[in-house]
């Protein structure tokens, strides 16, 4: 122990007050103070003095004043505040600087556990987000990320947000820690520190402890030390950025704050709660990088989003003051699905701005780019003559390209195509050495093309280089892969061979080989890359980049032969997001044949989807992607109620709102392909109907896998008739037990739930985690188990009030003959007196079936009801409304079935053959009363009898 007194007199000290001190060391984390025994003023003073005996901790304060303390966090404010005050924003003001607080990005919870990382391509996600347009009830504010949830007791510590490159994720964490240093939110945290992992990259061979990478970033702290002590929030921005070795299985525990390690080391301990756990931390990804995160360290994942539909047309209206000139490109945009896709990007509305800007300004009337392509190539072309006109003088009519820039995007064409193998988007000195660029090179294209190039000062001026935006890197890449093709003939895409080198590549080699190179990702990283390339290709692209381009490329024979070879791989069962990436590269290539002639056959009401090719079935899930309308509700009976039509529409059913597969003909097999649906991130799939589809509890326990995802966001989910039993009711009752926050309405009607399973389901109704609203469990039993429409049979009887006078009914009222004589009924006011008609005793407002032997009758009479007419000479026909429609059917049974779904307003009637059903006819319509069956006969001698089943 370390002890000691010192008394002094008045007049010896600066403030004349008597001043006892004693020191006690405690732990290897610093000094515990008497506060009983000591002056708060000269202890700081004297643990000032004395700290130097603790090798990390040489010149801070442990325990600092209030003074100190409100100092430094006035510093570190007010320099945040000039950091983050402005930024260069592209997409409000067209390159400005603005002020950040006139920025508003949203923040959407997806989930309060991390599930599994989706590894689809960000374009993909794009187009999945883009027809989100209605915004997820679950929504929060930027101040409110680390307040917990209703019903959630432990704090949130760690919070991932994901989203695709350029969609606001650094202004975001920009806007909140400026809402922090101008004290307009999360009072509750002293300190803010913001870092991205750019910069933390360049400390990769350095070692330090948490304390002093903080004083290195923020020097304003360095009077602190003991971060323990106060509420402390980390922000790192750019995962997907990182170069540092983050292992999180295989990296030693650090639990000191001043132990020097790595700076990997640090990180990982940071994220894993061993350092500073009383921290907040927030990190920001891109969605591929995600999963460098175990699930178990993310308390909470956030999905940032671009613009819904309104926000696109709001931004162009703000850019373009011209109302006639807004609407335009408005329409336009609309017109082209490639564009208003990417337009979910705030960074591609600020690109099509620009370029649609100049267009209409230097092309009075002319046409506006439509692809992806001809928009990027316009918007290279317009940086060119920007560069021509502010650096060298030029005028508004001066050919743009000087061998100045045109040395330039060959060398930045090269960069992007070696880093975007690499899976890099920002770049270092070593990186621009590799691709023979210089950093005062570098400096200079950033300087130049300031819009398409990007250099960033870090600490101590390190350098890091990027492109604006992923979209551009690869349009420079595939512009580079095309310029070394063209002006040399080789193929960047495909291995020399001696062929290759003693003669010439030909351009279709090229481009089938970028077809099989993207076909072969998994994830998809070349689609965009893909696209731009075969855009290239096209005369009239290449007339656009003339003088760039020294050679012509491609002819349109070439263009041809490419075509036909996308064609070929799409007919070859490519799975759904290869297809659909395709069908954009036909489109980049200007042939939309596949699409039109599925879009005719859907016109004309003539597509018949048991003749569909592969390839034709490929270009019906592309136009359904493409149609609002039928992502909003999809009803697979419109194309073909068969499970083979399912599994071919399976990207159809995951984009949409609302999918109607009730009576497909679905089996276990499409359980499982639903389960995975339910397991994706990006699934837009909010309500199914599978009823009457014979899934059994094999098919329910895989929907229950699907159902436990955390990504899974089912709210109705409707079973009945299924062939469940108490075996499925507890799956069911398992998932939603594992997941209780997404499911509101469960519908197992006419299914055999048993006691067990009854009992299971609705004590979880009760549970106040499950977020069920609505359980039907009505029309149970075994009889439910039988397998298609038979599981609704229902006996009727007939209302003897209602049976016409020379009608006769025999075997127990189940059999109606047409006699000649008048029978002995007494008189009714509900008796039909005119028509040889009767009605069944009990109105229908369930589902029924029931079955009938007929001898020439007819079903029903009058607008109010519908019928089928049967007879051997002519058929059958339905009537309605007086209105005849005949059934080209086969050959007449003399046994029909009928089959009524009141609640989806649905009127079926079958031919029964050698106990199979043939459909006839459905009607579907809206029943507001109870439906009673009736039958009628046609002459003397015929009769209709009711089937047992």
């Amino acid at each position: 122990m370390l002890s000691g007194e010192c008394r002094q007199d008045g007049n010896s000290g600066s403030d004349g007050a008597d001043l006892l001190y004693k020191h006690h060391q405690s732990d290897q984390n610093g000094f515990e103070r008497d506060e009983s025994e000591c002056s708060v003023d000269f202890f700081h003073y004297f643990t000032h003095v004395l700290i130097g005996a603790n090798k990390h901790l040489t010149s801070c304060i442990i325990f600092p004043h209030s003074e100190i303390l409100a100092e430094c966090q006035h510093q570190l404010k007010t320099n945040l505040k000039k950091r983050f005050q402005h930024v260069f924003e592209k997409i409000t003001y067209a390159g400005s600087s603005i002020p950040l607080n006139a920025i508003n990005t949203d923040i959407y919870i997806i989930m309060e556990e991390r599930g599994e990382v989706s590894d689809e391509r960000e374009v993909k996600q794009t187009e999945n987000a883009n027809r989100k347009s209605d915004r997820p009830k679950n929504t929060i504010r930027q101040e409110d990320l680390f307040k917990a949830s209703p019903g959630r007791d432990e704090p949130i510590r760690t919070v991932m947000t994901q989203g695709v490159a350029g969609i606001g994720k650094t202004v975001l964490t920009q806007k909140f820690t400026l809402d922090w240093a101008e004290d307009k939110a999360n009072q509750d945290i002293q300190f803010t520190f913001p870092f991205t992992f750019r910069e933390l990259n360049v400390l990769k061979e350095k070692k330090f402890s948490l304390v002093k990478l903080i004083h290195y970033f923020f020097t304003e702290t360095k009077e602190i030390c003991r971060f323990e002590e106060f509420q402390v929030m980390f922000i790192f921005d750019g995962l997907d950025e990182c170069r540092l070795p983050l292992d999180f299985h295989n990296t030693e525990i650090l639990t000191d704050v001043t132990e020097s390690t790595s700076v990997d080391v640090l990180l990982t301990n940071l994220i894993r709660g061993k350092l500073l756990p009383s921290a907040r931390l927030w990190i920001t990804t891109r969605p591929a990088a995600a999963n460098q995160i175990p699930r178990e360290c993310v308390h909470m994942a956030t999905e940032v989003r671009g613009f819904t539909d309104p926000q696109k047309e709001e931004y162009f209206r703000k850019r373009f003051r011209d109302e006639e000139q807004a609407s335009r490109v408005i329409s336009h945009i609309k017109t082209s699905r490639s564009l208003h896709i990417m337009c979910h990007i705030p960074v591609f509305c600020w690109i099509t701005a620009t370029v649609l800007e100049d267009v209409l300004k230097t092309r009075e009337g002319g046409e506006l780019p439509k692809t992806l392509t001809q928009m990027y190539i316009h918007f290279l072309v317009v940086q060119a003559k920007v560069t021509n006109i502010k650096y060298h003088g030029g005028a508004e009519r001066d050919p743009h390209w000087t061998p100045e820039s045109r040395e330039m995007i060959e060398s930045l064409g090269k960069l992007a195509f070696v880093q975007l193998q690499k899976g890099n988007l920002i770049f270092y000195e070593l990186d621009l050495t590799e691709c023979s660029i210089n950093v005062k090179a570098a400096s200079v294209y950033s300087g130049v093309f300031t819009e398409i190039f990007k250099e960033e000062s870090g600490l101590y001026q390190d350098k890091v280089f990027c492109f604006i935006h992923l979209s551009v890197q690869e349009f420079l890449a595939a512009l580079h892969v095309h310029l070394t093709f063209i002006n040399s003939g080789v193929n960047l895409l495909a291995e020399a061979t001696w062929r290759s080198i003693l003669f010439r590549n030909k351009p279709i080699h090229l481009y089938q080989s970028a077809v099989d190179n993207a076909l072969q990702s998994p994830t998809g990283n070349l689609d965009l890359f893909l696209r731009f390339l075969l855009g290239f290709s096209l005369e009239t692209n290449q007339n656009l980049l003339r003088g760039l381009l020294t050679q012509p490329g491609s002819s349109s024979e070439t263009n041809q032969e490419t075509v036909q070879y996308i064609k070929k791989k799409i007919s070859e069962n490519l799975c759904p997001e290869r297809s659909i990436n395709l069908f954009h590269c036909l489109n980049e290539l200007n042939d939309r044949s596949l699409v039109k002639e599925i879009q005719q056959c859907l016109r004309s009401g003539s597509l018949s989807t048991d003749k569909l090719s592969p390839a034709q079935w490929s270009a019906l899930v592309f136009i359904l992607l493409s149609s609002e309308k039928d992502l909003d509700v999809f009803d697979l009976k419109k194309y073909s109620g068969s499970e083979e039509a399912f599994l071919r529409l399976l990207p159809v059913v995951k984009a949409s709102n609302k999918a109607q597969l009730s009576d497909c003909n679905l089996s276990k097999r499409s359980c499982e392909a639903l389960s995975s649906v339910f397991s994706s991130q990006s699934s837009s799939l909010r309500e199914l109907d599978l009823s009457n589809n014979n899934l059994q509890d094999s098919g329910v326990k895989l929907l229950s896998l699907g159902l436990k995802s955390p990504y899974c966001k089912l709210e109705t989910l409707r079973l009945s008739g299924c062939l469940i039993t108490e075996e499925g009711c507890s799956s069911l009752a398992s998932a939603l037990s594992s997941n209780p926050s997404h499911l509101r309405e469960l519908d197992l009607s006419y299914n055999h739930p048993g006691y067990s399973g009854v009992k299971l389901l609705t004590a979880g109704l009760e549970d106040p985690d499950w977020r069920l609203e609505t359980l039907r469990l009505d029309h149970g039993g075994e009889q439910r188990l039988r397998p298609g429409l038979k599981k609704y049979f229902c006996e009727l009887t007939v209302d003897t009030n209602t049976v016409k006078g020379k009608l006769q009914l025999s075997d127990n009222n189940k059999k109606v003959t047409y006699v000649t004589e008048e029978q002995p009924y007494p008189d009714h006011p509900d008796r039909f007196d005119y028509w040889p008609q009767l009605l069944c005793r009990t109105g229908l407002t369930g589902q029924c079936y029931w079955e009938g032997v007929r001898d020439n009758c007819v079903f029903g009479w009058n607008d109010q009801s519908w019928r089928l007419y049967c007879s051997d000479g002519a058929g059958y026909s339905v009537w309605h409304d007086k209105r005849r429609t005949d059934l080209s059917s086969c050959s007449v049974s003399n046994r029909v079935a009928v089959y009524v779904d009141c609640p989806a307003g649905t009127l079926s009637f079958y031919r029964v053959s050698s106990d199979s059903l043939i459909h006839l006819h459905t009607f579907n319509t809206t029943f507001t009363q109870p439906l009673y069956p009736g039958f009628g006969l046609w002459s003397p001698g015929s009769s209709v009898s009711l089937c047992s089943v």
